[in-house]
């Protein structure tokens, strides 16, 4: 099993309703790509959040052809439509693990 893990930080006057949009829009995008077989959304807590709130969405997978066909065809799209609805409101850092 696959764990995509995209770790942002939000500025705080956006976060409740960037929150909702990924809840009801962006993971439910993703999810029906049919490559991921789960999402979640989850917000970082104990965490100095002067400069934003720390959220981490997980997606699981069954293996890395479908996280590498999911890269390949889909993620600049996904992307894009986050940066078009909060570009410069938020920062990402994706990271990719496998479970064990």
């Amino acid at each position: 099993m696959i764990l995509y893990n995209v770790t942002l930080k939000v500025e705080a006057a956006v976060a409740d309703e960037w929150a909702a949009w990924m809840k009801t829009e962006h993971m439910p995008d993703l999810l029906n790509t049919g490559l991921f077989t789960e999402s979640r959304l989850c917000r970082l807590l104990e965490q100095d959040e002067s400069d934003g709130v720390t959220y981490a969405a997980q997606y699981l997978c069954n293996s890395m052809e479908q996280y590498n066909n999911y890269i390949d065809k889909f993620a600049e799209t996904m992307r894009e439509k986050a940066f078009k609805a909060y570009g410069g409101k938020f920062v990402a850092f994706r990271t990719v693990m496998e479970i064990l």
